[in-house]
């Protein structure tokens, strides 16, 4: 017979040993889970699944989110007339019309991407991909020889943002939004204003050295003098660049990107793309940029001729216009400080960065690409940008500024 406490630790003994086992075997089997689980790819899986659930939303921030982009359509059908018909002036308005959105589709990518490389980088990235219109069409157009297209675009260009997107802020500032006197950022602006003129004196040595028939060699000293001062704009704007990303960034200037990036999505204080996406957002953009400006810079002579109007009227007046529809968009919506980013920003970099890296492509190309613009030209860039200069400084918004500004540069040339 077993005594009763005999029979108790025989008890005890079983339940211990049967739960060591149990122990044991859920060990064994969460070992093997441990070896058997694909870490990887359900790492992979999650990145995907997660790109594929925020790609609906990142089509809307891109495309759908502001008014605008409601002209996206125009550039395919832009594409659809050039193949299917010979019409060359509604090749170039169709093409215009379908450029007018990317600029602000191209910032809002370098919006999402400034959350990851920080301010002044994305100051930088914004300065490049918001002009890279006026990048790419000059290219093209020195490809196809047309020296006068580029020199008329860029001069355009800077017309337009120094005197129809500057009065545009202004009388928007002013009138709607009720307010009489704004002060800017005088360093910043005198720092801009300052590079502006420096371009504006290696336009005009080339032009004078023309004009007054003093060129040693007949068409070739105009063109080295241009190529030489290129060089020299380009080492500047790069120092100044080197200058604002490493001795700047505890400040707030107005062409960083704490004022650059006030447009359309700004409540948002948290990045909606990854930095992968808000690459493969710009390149897709850039890409798309290229394409139509192909076709805009091929269809500029027939529209010329079907419009009857001259090729300087429309790449002064007409082209740029289209490429600053945004920028007008951002003065009305009283974004003074993305205005003012476009104007100040991208004329530098279009003076000192563009114009000078055209020159020198146009020498890789074998194309006579120089700074002799006529003199005319060198003076009608002169007053704008001195006029600019001005009216940034002083700050106040009068009736006669605005009438200044958006009849100045629809004076310059007649169709």
């Amino acid at each position: 017979m077993i005594s009763m406490e005999e029979r108790i630790y025989l008890e005890h003994v079983e339940i211990s040993a049967s739960q060591r086992n149990r122990t044991d075997e859920v060990h064994a089997f969460e070992f093997e889970t441990f070896e058997l689980r694909p870490n990887e790819n359900n790492a992979n899986s999650s990145i995907f699944k997660r790109i594929w659930i925020s790609l609906p939303r990142n089509i809307y921030i891109v495309f759908f989110k502001s008014r605008v982009n409601m002209l996206l359509p125009f550039g395919p059908i832009a594409i659809l007339v050039h193949h299917l018909s010979e019409k060359q002036g509604w090749v170039y308005f169709l093409s215009s019309v379908g450029l007018v959105p990317l600029p602000e589709l191209l910032g809002v990518g370098v919006e999402q991407l400034a959350y990851y490389t920080g301010p002044s980088v994305g100051g930088l990235l914004d300065a490049m991909f918001c002009n890279i219109t006026e990048l790419i069409i000059p290219i093209y157009a020195l490809n196809y020889g047309m020296v006068r297209v580029v020199q008329h675009f860029l001069l355009g260009s800077v017309l337009s943002k120094l005197l129809l997107v500057l009065g545009s802020a202004f009388f928007t500032r002013g009138t709607l939004h009720n307010r009489r006197a704004q002060v800017f950022t005088e360093k910043t602006i005198l720092v801009n204003t300052g590079m502006w003129l420096m371009a504006f004196m290696a336009i005009m040595f080339p032009t004078l050295l023309h004009s007054t028939n003093t060129e040693v060699y007949f068409g070739k000293s105009e063109l080295s003098l241009s190529r030489f001062n290129s060089f020299i704009m380009l080492v500047t704007y790069m120092s100044y660049l080197f200058y604002q990303l490493k001795f700047q960034q505890k400040q707030n200037p107005i062409d960083e990107v704490s004022s650059l990036l006030k447009g359309v999505s700004h409540e948002e204080n948290t990045s909606q793309m990854t930095h992968v996406e808000a690459i493969g957002c710009l390149f897709i953009l850039t890409v798309w940029v290229s394409i139509l400006s192909r076709y805009l810079v091929n269809a500029i002579e027939g529209a010329s001729n079907s419009m009857n109007v001259s090729k300087a009227f429309i790449t002064v007046i007409l082209l740029p216009l289209a490429e600053n529809v945004c920028a007008i968009n951002f003065a009305i919506r009283n974004m003074l400080d993305k205005t003012l980013g476009v104007v100040v920003v991208s004329s530098t970099h279009i003076l000192m960065f563009v114009l000078p890296l055209c020159v020198l492509v146009g020498w890789i190309m074998g194309k006579p690409m120089d700074m002799n613009f006529e003199l005319f030209e060198i003076a009608v860039l002169f007053i704008t940008v001195v006029m600019g200069a001005f009216m940034m400084q002083v700050g106040t918004h009068i009736f006669t500024q605005l009438l200044l500004n958006l009849t100045l540069p629809y004076g310059v040339v007649k169709p």
